[in-house]
């Protein structure tokens, strides 16, 4: 079905993206710095939920749309981006309420914590550069000479967010260890919510950038 030549470059290439430092992993580290483990579990696991939607919109065409069409392009640019600094703005409007004893309060709310998966796949789906990621790097491991040319697409899409959702646990497991040290001292909290919020925003200004 698939060209096992195809199947290693693309799993040796994938690893490295996967790896790379970049806004996903920020996210990650910025849920697991406020919420906790859990959290940053959620927030790797709405990713790999974008990364499957974003397969389906490669199969269906709509991201050579987007590639096609700058109107398209800039109207999900600009939605993404407006999304990351509401969750900036709204990380950091919570640090500025009456606080709360760091026993009632160790990190931040379960309450918000529900949400994260749904954050996170959002920003994924909202990303246009993921979109023409998926339509510009993923069809270059597919071989005419086999199978569908779809079916090998979808399968190479699928493929990348099973490949990245175990780096993304590498990235949650070593940033709670680093928060847990912050976590130890009394104003930790507050401040890893302001950095987590500046991090949402930043996101947003390097997503227009």
């Amino acid at each position: 079905m698939l060209n096992p030549e195809s199947v290693i470059s693309f799993l040796v290439a994938s690893s490295i993206i996967a790896i790379a430092p970049g806004p996903s992993n920020a996210f990650l580290m910025a849920q697991t710095f406020t919420h906790g483990r859990q959290a940053g579990m959620k927030s790797a696991l709405g990713f790999a939920a974008g990364g499957v939607i974003h397969t389906i919109f490669a199969v269906i065409g709509l991201t050579a749309i987007l590639k096609a069409s700058q109107t398209a392009y800039n109207t999900v640019l600009y939605v993404g981006a407006a999304y990351l600094v509401y969750l900036g703005v709204m990380t950091l409007k919570d640090t500025f309420k009456k606080q709360v004893a760091c026993a009632d309060k160790p990190h931040v709310s379960t309450k918000k914590s529900k949400n994260v998966f749904l954050q996170a796949m959002m920003t994924e789906v909202l990303n246009p550069k993921v979109a023409l990621f998926f339509i510009a790097f993923i069809p270059q491991f597919v071989d005419p000479s086999r199978s569908s040319a779809t079916l090998q697409l979808a399968i190479f899409g699928l493929l990348y967010p099973i490949l990245a959702f175990p780096i993304d646990c590498a990235y949650i497991y070593g940033g709670d260890k680093i928060a847990g040290y912050f976590r130890r001292h009394p104003s930790a909290p507050l401040w890893i919510d302001r950095i987590s919020g500046l991090i949402f925003i930043a996101l947003a200004v390097n997503l227009i950038v």
